[in-house]
């Protein structure tokens, strides 16, 4: 490849990773060049325990030779690194923090809750997890209202911190949708999140990178060997 430069951008991910389509989202919005490399088996990736040691995880942002590492840090990190394209996190301090907020909510509440309805033990488990991902919908659907303002998406008029922590979400959410048929962004009981998801899904930052929902299933279905994916 060559001699790296300090602007050159890399990205190792995996393609169903919600927290790898962050990085590619925040990336777009921002219309930073990159090189995606795609990593097949990152526990034994040799690049992924070379940059990240500590947690052996991707996504893994490289920007010259330097590693930037956890999702939500790389979406800040591009935010404050690259000024061309919208601000993801709101310039307000407060709202800063309110967004912050939010997606540290979404990755300890909403992820886990979906995860937890796939590798549930029993009945009675699955049916906690899915009432505590009911909740979380509830909750982000009063947020959404209230830090849309009226407007499209929770960053306002274009795409944010907090679009970009739940967008990220909304494969794994569909994928849990079609195979336990409940329906948990739904036009009557979060209607605000419906419009969203689709303003989200059509955006030209999020359309190129957004993983197919069908190969999305079929990956559901060889990962978690549970009764609720067969």
């Amino acid at each position: 490849m060559g001699l790296i430069n300090d602007e050159y951008v890399r990205l190792l991910g995996a393609w169903p990773s919600p927290f790898v389509l962050r990085t590619r989202i925040a990336l777009n919005l921002k219309r930073v060049p990159y090189e995606y490399l795609e990593e097949e088996d990152t526990l034994n990736s040799e690049s992924v325990l070379n940059y990240n040691p500590v947690h052996k995880q991707i996504p893994i942002l490289i920007h010259g030779n330097k590693p930037i590492r956890e999702s939500l840090n790389i979406v800040m990190y591009v935010d404050e690194t690259w000024l061309s394209g919208p601000l993801i996190l709101p310039s307000d301090p407060f709202d800063r923090a309110v967004a912050r907020f939010w997606d540290v909510y979404i990755d300890e509440h909403c992820f886990t809750s979906i995860n937890g309805v796939a590798v549930a033990k029993d009945e009675e488990e699955r049916k906690a997890a899915m009432a505590k991902l009911e909740m979380c919908m509830t909750l982000l659907e009063e947020t959404f209202q209230e830090c849309s303002k009226g407007r499209g998406f929770f960053g306002g008029d274009n795409i944010g911190f907090i679009d970009i922590g739940f967008g990220s979400m909304l494969g794994p959410l569909k994928v849990l949708e079609k195979f336990t048929g409940v329906k948990f962004i739904h036009p009557e009981t979060t209607p605000g999140l419906f419009h969203w998801a689709d303003r989200f899904y059509a955006h030209e930052a999020v359309k190129p990178v957004i993983p197919d929902i069908e190969k999305l299933v079929e990956f559901a279905r060889l990962k978690f060997n549970t009764s609720i994916f067969k």
